[in-house]
């Protein structure tokens, strides 16, 4: 069997989210971009079970993936949704002498992850967790 062309790609295609994130947010290095990016993916990781974390890693591409359970303590127990304030504090404690994040990190990595991912696999996998997952996503509620 030959290599996976996601496996084949998963650098280039790593890079292109990094400098979409650059370039939608107006950062000035794909550095400032990764952390940005390893910063939101965690906070969004904290209010998942292991099982859950694991199910959304696989609507990811590889990079993305690995990057999400990347130092991944699996037996803290999930937290809550909080508002967006506090869950930007969490995304600019990580590396906070480093961390270049904009006041509107969260909604920038999920505007540019939502044009890198299966839109409605991803709004679907997320219905299937709660209101707030879906929220943080930048979705409205699915109706009944």
């Amino acid at each position: 069997m030959t290599v996976p062309e996601e496996y084949r790609q998963a650098s280039r295609d790593f890079e292109a989210v990094l400098v979409d994130l650059r370039d939608h947010a107006m950062l000035a290095t794909t550095h400032r971009a990764f952390t940005t990016l390893e910063a939101v993916l965690r906070v969004f990781r904290r209010r998942l079970t292991v099982a859950e974390g694991l199910a959304f890693a696989d609507l990811l591409p590889v990079g993305l993936r690995a990057l999400f359970v990347s130092h991944w303590d699996c037996h803290q127990p999930a937290l809550p949704f909080l508002s967006r304030t506090e869950m930007m504090a969490e995304v600019l404690a990580l590396r906070h002498n480093h961390n270049l994040s904009t006041d509107t990190a969260i909604e920038d990595v999920v505007t540019v992850l939502r044009r890198h991912l299966d839109e409605n696999a991803l709004q679907m996998f997320l219905a299937g967790l709660s209101s707030p997952a879906l929220s943080f996503w930048g979705f409205e509620p699915l109706a009944d």
